[in-house]
């Protein structure tokens, strides 16, 4: 599938495309429109004012991308096409029809026509495309929009980038001038949607930590996550060390995501049907129990209860290269890898609460059923408002970790209970927010009026809260501060420790059963799961990607990094022992990674990749 960019392409060409301004303008302004269409004739007016505002500074081109199911804007778009190829009047017809907006009729187009001395011709030319060289350069236009990510008129784009902001003078014009705050907020927009760059900047936090961990500002760093955070009310303390903090109360954020996710994938995604899901739950299992019994089967004795070590993949970086391989890992091996990890980063997360935690407080365990069944009762009564769940998700957490559970398991269960709601009638939405908005605007002249309505303001305000479930919205508003905030500080936290030949000293059985566990226990497990339960008839593997192609996911599954260092920190206490785990998962992971990679890097011989802007045969999610 050949995904559509965020580019302009091609590049604007001044012999052939519609261009106002001059050439060395320092702005440019690209606009695919439609004739006869609302949404355009809008912005119309908001382009005239930015070229009164702006002046030479500034270059707008027009180019056409009709909006469908509308004849009069085609043969509108085919109608000063040739006005400006017989006359070069393009501007003139263009801002006759622009005026008309919706209210363009046939007679409007036939009577253009024939002022311009086109003829008739032009305007009975068909919605087929067959005719002169009008025809084929709004088929080129069109194409255009499809390769530079178009997907409706009317769409900007500035300075060669689509512009997604709002349609408003200030907002483009904001945009156009890139003032520094836009550009900071624009690059790290860029950047948080660029597939690798969570795993880009938890390599970069990890190398980070690593570094400062063996130079003379060592110590400090290390001693910086034991300070003393907390609160004190009276007699009351609830005081614990930044590095507690980071692991007990900032991988929440991570966990809830990880949480939604699975949840999305196994109610309206991929893995929606019982066949599709099964591969890779299975899959995780066998990748959970192979790897724990290999570690419990190498590591000596009384290290033997950090079996969960090896159970737990790193996604952010598992992810980020699969996204790196590009066309090589269909979208189907994405959607395997991604949940089977998933499922593992949830099942460690419930051993840890069951394995790793401390001493159990009854009262504060009854309290946190109290709080769950709140969340059920308000998830049974359709509340869908996200207030009262973050309160109950902040009062589950601190009962839970008084319990002396892993706190994090709060978010795990709040996941599960925030409510999803069916897609919402998105042409109902939209009717009832013009309905609003038409009214609102018909009233737009009266006296002690200065913008819309209260009431008008509260019901658009419904409407937007109807386009997304409660837990579609929190997964995409949390999700990059669990990639970009909280793992990456995470990863300082407890990437760090100090190379020296002393921590290899009688540790190597611990640092093999790790490592084994990790590059051979988590994909033979993972590939012999999936291959019993395709054998079996209990699952389906698509047939986009091979058996190779999974073993190369299932070696990626052996990065175990992040998890494996949460676990590590639960189950060794002792400094020694976590430092020699930590190296052995810092190992591990990094010949997962390039095993893996190997695995995936040859591109399937019956894969046909199309060429750049070919257009695919269907538009769908890339997972």
């Amino acid at each position: 599938m050949n995904a559509r960019s965020d580019q302009l392409h091609p590049p604007i060409d001044p012999n052939r495309d519609h261009v106002l301004g001059p050439a060395d303008a320092e702005m440019t302004l690209v606009q695919y429109g439609s004739y006869a269409d609302f949404r355009s004739r809008a912005v119309h007016a908001v382009v005239e004012g930015l070229r009164s505002r702006f002046g030479d500074r500034m270059r707008y081109v027009f180019r056409h991308l009709p909006v469908e199911g509308k004849p009069a804007a085609l043969r509108a778009a085919l109608v000063v096409e040739r006005v400006a190829a017989s006359t070069g009047k393009f501007w003139e017809i263009h801002e006759k029809f622009m005026e008309l907006g919706p209210t363009l009729s046939e007679a409007d187009i036939d009577q253009a026509a024939r002022e311009h001395g086109v003829g008739a011709a032009a305007a009975e030319e068909g919605a087929d495309g067959e005719g002169d060289g009008a025809s084929a350069r709004v088929r080129e236009d069109v194409d255009s929009a499809f390769r530079s990510g178009a997907a409706a008129s009317p769409t900007f784009y500035i300075n060669g980038r689509r512009y997604t902001g709002t349609w408003d003078e200030s907002s483009i014009a904001d945009a156009m001038l890139a003032p520094l705050g836009h550009r900071i907020q624009n690059a790290a927009f860029k950047f948080v949607h660029w597939g690798p760059g969570s795993g880009l900047l938890l390599g970069l936090a990890t190398l980070l930590a690593l570094v400062l961990s063996n130079t003379a500002l060592g110590p400090r760093f290390l001693a910086m996550w034991e300070a003393p955070l907390g609160i004190r009310l009276g007699g009351w303390d609830f005081t614990h060390s930044l590095l507690h903090w980071v692991n007990h109360g900032l991988l929440t954020v991570f966990f809830f995501v990880v949480g939604l996710e699975i949840k999305r994938e196994f109610t309206v995604g991929h893995l929606a049907t019982v066949r599709s899901g099964a591969l890779p739950v299975l899959a995780a299992f066998g990748g959970i129990v192979l790897p724990a019994v290999t570690y419990a089967t190498i590591a000596p004795p009384h290290l033997r209860h950090g079996w969960g070590i090896p159970i737990g993949t790193d996604t952010a970086f598992a992810v980020a290269l699969i996204v790196l391989l590009g066309r090589r890992v269909p979208i189907e091996l994405r959607v395997f890898l991604t949940a089977a990890v998933i499922i593992d980063d949830i099942v460690a997360i419930l051993l840890i609460a069951l394995f790793y935690s401390g001493e159990i407080s009854a009262g504060y365990l009854i309290a946190g059923g109290v709080v769950t069944a709140c969340v059920v009762a308000l998830n049974r009564g359709g509340v869908y408002n996200p207030l009262p769940y973050a309160v109950f998700a902040f009062i589950l957490w601190f009962v839970l970790h008084e319990a002396g559970l892993h706190a994090t398991l709060a978010a795990v269960i709040m996941a599960v209970l925030i409510p999803t709601r069916p897609p919402a009638n998105l042409k109902a939405l939209l009717v009832q927010a013009g309905t609003i908005i038409h009214a609102e605007d018909r009233r737009a002249g009266e006296a002690m009026r200065s913008g819309p309505s209260e009431p008008a303001l509260r019901a658009l305000d419904a409407i937007h809260g109807r386009l997304e479930s409660p837990a579609d919205k929190l997964l995409r508003t949390v999700e990059p501060w669990s990639s970009y905030v909280a793992l990456p500080i995470f990863a300082m936290a407890n990437a760090g420790v100090v190379w020296s030949s002393g921590v290899f000293e009688g540790q190597g059985r611990l640092m093999s059963a790790i490592a084994i566990g990790l590059v051979i226990g988590k994909p033979v497990g993972i590939i012999v799961a999936s291959w019993i339960a395709v054998r079996s008839g209990i699952a389906a593997k698509p047939d986009a990607y091979s058996w190779r192609q999974l073993a190369g996911a299932g070696a990626l599954g052996g990065i175990g990094f992040t998890m494996s260092l949460f676990i590590a920190g639960q189950a060794f206490p002792d400094a020694a022992d976590y430092a020699a785990a930590k190296i052995g998962i810092f190992i591990a992971s990094l010949i997962a990674a390039a095993a893996g990679t190997l695995i995936l890097l040859p591109q399937r011989p019956d894969v046909s990749v199309p060429e750049p802007g070919a257009k695919p045969q269907s538009i769908g999610t890339d997972g």
